[in-house]
């Protein structure tokens, strides 16, 4: 994947772990409210979101819902850093995943075998096992051959070879969520609603399934990504924000 800086966002998580660190935003301090934070950055909302979510995955910051944004910490504490910064940002990332994999879950649908189905309950079954005994590799694994199998369906070879490519970067975004122990069977009930939906061979279900889960997954690795309202999206809702939900 080609990195796409995003300046605008670094500057804002910058100015704001900088801000912390100096004791402007003591620890216990509620940050100043979105709308007058994102005016003094010049930023976006969105991309204060996406700049907020990243310190709150830092361990800086604790974002509750309906009460406004914390200071928890001076000093980053997260024990999972984003191997790849520098080749692509996690919430990027995500949203890749989030384009291609809808798409291609819905072409998927159109393609798909009861032999893989078959092979799709079994890999479902077997993540289960490895997550329940915390074998992550092997979990991460899994998790990417199931998406990669969809991708393989859909038959464009071009969206498949962009992630192959990238299978290192892939297979970290996928255990990111992981490290969210009290949530790791999430990943496991989410890609059984996927197999649901290819099952019935729905198409709109598939891909709108497979959105919501890489969007739910990349709440529990603790980032934020933009993305526009679709209508399969509104027929197959995510589930509540599991950062909000947490608070």
């Amino acid at each position: 994947m080609k990195n796409v800086p995003h300046t605008v966002t670094d500057a804002a998580i910058a100015t704001i772990r900088t801000r912390i660190e100096a004791g402007l935003y003591p620890v216990g301090s509620l940050l100043p409210a979105q709308r007058q934070l994102s005016e003094e950055l010049a930023i976006s909302r969105a991309s204060l979101r996406e700049a907020l979510s990243t310190l709150e995955a830092l361990g800086m910051l604790s974002i509750r819902a309906g009460k406004g944004v914390y200071v928890t910490s001076a000093q980053a504490t997260s024990a999972h850093p984003w191997r790849f910064a520098d080749q692509s940002s996690l919430p990027d990332t995500y949203q890749m995943r989030y384009a291609l994999e809808g798409f291609a879950a819905r072409m998927a649908a159109l393609a798909i075998s009861d032999a893989d189905i078959a092979w799709l309950e079994h890999n479902t079954d077997t993540l289960h096992e490895a997550l329940a005994c915390d074998e992550l590799d092997e979990a991460a694994q899994l998790d990417f051959d199931f998406h990669m199998r969809i991708v393989t369906l859909a038959g464009n070879a071009a969206i498949e070879s962009i992630l192959r490519n990238s299978a290192d970067i892939m297979k970290e975004s996928q255990r990111m969520p992981f490290y969210r122990r009290e949530l790791v069977l999430s990943t496991h009930r989410e890609h059984s609603l996927i197999v649901a939906a290819l099952k019935a061979r729905d198409s709109a279900a598939a891909g709108a399934a497979i959105e919501a889960h890489i969007a739910n997954a990349a709440q529990r690795a603790g980032v934020y990504f933009p993305r526009p309202p679709t209508p399969a999206s509104a027929a197959f809702p995510a589930s509540a924000p599991v950062v909000d939900a947490e608070k």
